[in-house]
This record gives C-alpha cells, sequence and structure tokens, in this order.
C-alpha cells in the first residue's frame, strides 16, 4: 500500500510540473522596469532619453565623453528586441537598448536607484525615460 501511495504522489508531482515555466525566477521580461513613473535599468538606477537623438534612427548621437557622462544602457548579446524595446548599435560597434525608439542612458552623477538629477540636463535635452 505505501508503494501504490508514493507511486500516486509521485505522479501528482510529475504532472504538476507540465504547466511550470522554465523562465528563471526574477529575470526580467523587458531590459527595463518602472520605478516611481519613470524607467530603471536592471540596477535600480534611472534612465533617461537625449533630445538630439533621432527616435527610431538605430543609432546613438551621443558617444564619446558623452557616453562617459552618460552610459547607454548595453544589451547582451543573445538579447533580441521586444514589444516597445529596440537595440541600436553605437558608434564604437557596441550595441545599447532603446524604448519607442530613443535610446537609453544612465547619468554618472546619479549615486544611488531613485536619483534622478540627470532630468533637465544641457539646456533640457535629457530627460528621464518614461514608459
Amino acid at each position: 500500500m505505501k508503494l501504490l501511495s508514493a507511486s500516486i504522489l509521485a505522479a501528482a508531482l510529475l504532472a504538476g510540473c507540465g504547466g511550470m515555466s522554465t523562465k528563471t525566477a526574477g529575470a526580467p521580461d523587458t531590459p527595463t522596469r518602472t520605478a516611481d513613473g519613470v524607467l530603471v535599468g536592471p540596477n535600480g538606477m534611472t534612465l533617461y532619453t537625449f533630445a538630439r537623438d533621432t527616435a527610431n534612427a538605430g543609432t546613438s548621437a551621443c558617444n564619446a565623453q558623452c557616453a562617459a557622462n552618460w552610459p547607454p544602457l548595453g544589451v547582451a548579446d543573445a538579447a533580441k528586441p521586444m514589444g516597445g524595446y529596440t537595440i541600436v548599435v553605437r558608434e564604437d560597434g557596441k550595441k545599447q537598448w532603446a524604448y519607442k525608439g530613443w535610446p537609453l542612458y544612465f547619468w554618472a552623477k546619479d549615486t544611488k536607484a531613485g536619483d534622478k538629477t540627470g532630468d533637465g540636463v544641457a539646456n533640457g535635452a535629457w530627460k528621464v525615460a518614461r514608459p
């Protein structure tokens, strides 16, 4: 009888596994998430857009020293565009995430999650990215 009960339990457990997701627990569905009404990167830091970029151009206008101050939101090699997220190729050949066609950047002077000190920098050319 104990053997039969163990077999039934094992069968029930295996049947329940059929609907389980293979997605890694905690893995993001998108390259960003929303916090306090703005887009943030995987590290929780605020993301920004740059007015000198052209939406849907597939490139970034912020390179060299600009990119040192405004690091781009990088793309993992295996990543693919999804939903409103596309991938742009930078001047140096590296890839960067864009949302609704606008490349996304961090601000080097933000020091902790929730900082938004880059909003309005350069006469308003930099804005927090919003969903």
